[in-house]
């Protein structure tokens, strides 16, 4: 019963990707050609928001959904996994003109190339998962 909830955030995570707009290939391409402020909007305000709640759940205490208590462990400096990971990261949001919420959304609403998106970043994830104890963390 308690999955339900995660349903319900996840359809209205896909109603909000879709309404916004932020799902559209155009939109993406304008944000990576600096042409329109739609994007940069619309992650300026996800970040903002998770930057609050993640000080929100560090001053309050809030437990998850288990009843335990949530922590954050500081993970030491390394710019140059982010650096390679984000690059890699941008390059396929780019190409397929999706990151990785969203590729749910496109399926959904009927783009079923994106299929193949999602196949590439399971293999991703896959490959990560082999490579992990020989990538820098």
């Amino acid at each position: 019963m308690k999955n339900i909830s995660f349903l319900l955030v996840g359809i209205v995570f896909g109603i909000t990707m879709f309404k916004s707009e932020a799902i559209s290939w155009y939109r993406i391409q304008e944000m990576f050609l600096f042409d329109s402020f739609h994007m940069y909007g619309i992650i300026g305000v996800a970040v903002v928001l998770g930057a609050a709640l993640h000080q929100l759940i560090k001053r309050s205490g809030l437990k998850n959904i288990q009843g335990d208590q949530i922590t954050f462990n500081d993970k030491p400096k390394t710019y140059i996994a982010s650096i390679i990971g984000g690059t890699i990261f941008g390059l396929g949001w780019a190409v397929t003109g999706a990151c990785p919420g969203p590729i749910y959304v496109l399926i959904g609403s009927g783009y079923l190339s994106f299929v193949l998106v999602l196949l590439g970043g399971l293999i991703g994830a896959l490959l990560y998962g082999i490579l992990r104890s020989k990538l820098p963390h």
